[in-house]
């Protein structure tokens, strides 16, 4: 029974660090960070 129960946490382990990095890419896929967003900016110009 305890062999169960560990090949069950180190599976759910496995499996929570293998969720935690899927996720982290940077290409505003909705996870992980994100790339600044250029707005621009109006310049008056005198002359």
């Amino acid at each position: 029974m305890a062999e169960l129960v560990l090949l069950a946490t180190a599976v759910g382990l496995l499996g929570l660090a293998f969720w935690l990095t899927a996720g982290s890419d940077d290409d505003n896929g909705g996870g992980g960070l994100m790339q600044p967003v250029l707005v621009p900016v109006p310049v008056r110009r005198r002359g």
